[in-house]
């Protein structure tokens, strides 16, 4: 067992719903194996407020969580890239080195009630954090 923790990449078209959930969850939830990043391939100028609210009622962290583009992130060792809606996974960019990709799809929440955020949220916990262990091996 290596005490290596991996960088595992986020990825959505507007990174404010999903992949900013997907990243406070695997911080959270992989804490010590996995370091969760998210980007997007057009960035919404915030995250979203359900996505905020949702994360909160779980007593997951919040701070710092900001859209950011895939160029911003370009620059880091990137172990696993996983796309979670189906535009991103179409324009998933190409990064420098050959990187694992899976695609673990969810519904976006985007203009909805809080109910559907918290509903995504759960739905990321019990499908992201599994694929990601799985593709890992961990």
């Amino acid at each position: 067992m290596s005490d290596r923790i991996f960088n595992v990449l986020v990825l959505c078209t507007g990174n404010s719903c999903r992949s900013q959930m997907g990243e406070a969850i695997l911080n959270h939830d992989l804490a010590g194996l996995v370091r969760g990043i998210s980007a997007g391939t057009e960035p919404q100028p915030k995250v979203a407020d359900g996505a905020i609210e949702a994360l909160k009622l779980a007593g997951l962290p919040t701070a710092g969580l900001h859209p950011k583009t895939v160029e911003d992130v370009l620059d880091q060792d990137i172990d696993l890239v996983v796309s979670v809606c189906d535009n991103a996974r179409e324009t998933c960019p190409i990064f420098p080195k050959p990187v694992k990709r899976i695609h673990v799809g969810f519904h976006d929440p985007h203009g909805e009630p809080l109910e559907s955020f918290l509903a995504v949220r759960d739905d990321i916990r019990a499908r992201l954090v599994p694929a990601v262990r799985e593709a890992l091996g961990l």
